[in-house]
């Protein structure tokens, strides 16, 4: 059994929602298929939860927009505008929250509304592979991947799940399941997601539960690349890479791979592939338990929108142990995400990812005893197996906030 992930981009039209059918024609085996929201459908309803808690009357527009371009692909693969009814039960349960008033919990709210990106696209492509007679069943993922209820960033109750998909997941009268990414249920069936572009994860969290022989996930490059080609214009693709050179690049910002997916993979020694759906005969990357050692091209891993503190206190004391145990205390109840930490005597300097909401009351709590020094909207820039010229490409004349160096990892904190 094979498990399959699509994400938003491989089924972000009718024209892409076709190629994916050939693609599942090219594996006869039994799969699971993980679909995401199609398209950026994720972002705009995203607008829709802020809009929604803010209680903006504009949210209907938006919320208009998505049902609108849902409505397109359905109407370009049946050839004709129809109303699915399992579609439009699932607008009308979006309709019918945003006519009630939301609680006072932005995140439970969230979860509830930017959930739909992926039950709607599951079902039209469901139904639209029955229809054209490749058979399948369509799975509410909320029924069998059982999570806590820290919405935004839930976790899965792995004993549960495993029981639960075990018994959804019998390929007894199927050989196609088509289910959902990113999202799962609270022990009271409340929905939850697992953070932001979790549908990796959810892959290879069912891959783990199925015991599955492999992932393939299909993207829009033609495997993991050197560095992001939004970014950089020559870019090298990495035939393979382990399973620890994996975590690597995904705790460091690599997009490409959620950096919770490799973990039950390699608990399993399960291989993942990382393909592209645009040219699928070709082998792409492969992230597997890997012996000898490999020698890679420098990999630039670039995340924005960071944000920089550095804190010295105010009695001129030194940091110690217990400053950084109180500010680290105070970062996880924001649930803020640290990725770089430099720190002497005197300074403890903290790069973490720019939150939505800004971070004046963090620093409010900080200065009672700390001073209390911050920049935003700098880049991180990671470097592994660096060269000294990959280095002096990247900073070329910028301004360096934070610099650090190990063997293979050289890392920057840009304006």
């Amino acid at each position: 059994m094979k498990v399959f992930k699509f994400g938003g981009a491989s089924v972000s039209s009718a024209h892409a929602v076709r190629n994916s059918v050939n693609i599942l024609k090219m594996y006869p085996e039994n799969k699971v298929l993980v679909i995401s929201a199609m398209g950026k459908t994720t972002n705009a309803l995203e607008i829709v939860a802020r809009r929604y808690f803010n209680q903006d009357p504009d949210v209907w527009t938006i919320f208009q927009e998505v049902k609108n371009y849902h409505d397109g692909i359905i109407a370009e693969l049946w050839g004709e505008p129809v109303a699915l009814p399992e579609v439009e039960k699932l607008f009308g349960q979006i309709s019918d929250r945003i006519k009630a008033g939301p609680s006072l919990n932005f995140d439970y709210e969230y979860d509830q509304i930017v959930a739909f990106g992926e039950l709607i696209s599951t079902q039209i492509i469901s139904l639209y592979f029955n229809k054209i007679g490749l058979k399948n069943k369509w799975i509410d993922v909320r029924t069998c991947l059982k999570t806590d209820d820290q919405y935004r960033e839930s976790t899965i109750n792995w004993e549960l799940s495993a029981r639960l998909a075990k018994r959804v997941f019998t390929f007894e009268n199927e050989d196609l399941y088509i289910t959902q990414g990113f999202i799962g249920g609270t022990l009271t069936n409340q929905t939850t997601t697992l953070g932001r572009e979790g549908s990796d994860y959810t892959a290879a969290i069912l891959a783990n539960l199925l015991d599955a022989e492999d992932v393939s996930i299909w993207k829009n490059v033609p495997g993991i690349l050197n560095a992001d080609p939004d970014f950089f214009s020559q870019t090298q693709k990495l035939d393979e890479l382990s399973y620890k050179e994996a975590i690597e690049l995904s705790y460091s910002g690599a997009k490409v791979i959620h950096p919770k997916t490799i973990k039950p993979l390699q608990n399993k020694n399960i291989p993942l592939f990382v393909k592209s759906f645009l040219e699928p005969e070709k082998p792409g990357t492969i992230i597997h338990s890997v012996e000898h050692a490999l020698e890679l091209v420098p990999v630039i891993i670039v995340k924005k929108n960071m944000a920089l503190i550095t804190l010295s206190p105010n009695d001129f004391s030194f940091i110690s142990i217990n400053s950084v145990s109180d500010v680290f205390s105070l970062f996880a109840k924001h649930r803020l995400r640290v990725g770089l930490i430099q720190q002497s005597a005197l300074d403890l300097s903290l790069a973490f990812d720019e939150p939505e909401q800004g971070i004046e009351n963090l620093i409010g709590q900080l200065q009672q005893k700390f001073e209390v020094k911050y920049n935003t909207g700098l880049d991180l820039i990671t470097i592994r197996y660096y060269t000294h010229d990959s280095v002096a490409q990247i900073q070329n004349g910028r301004k360096v906030y934070v610099e650090q160096k190990s063997r293979r990892t050289a890392r920057m904190l840009l304006k």
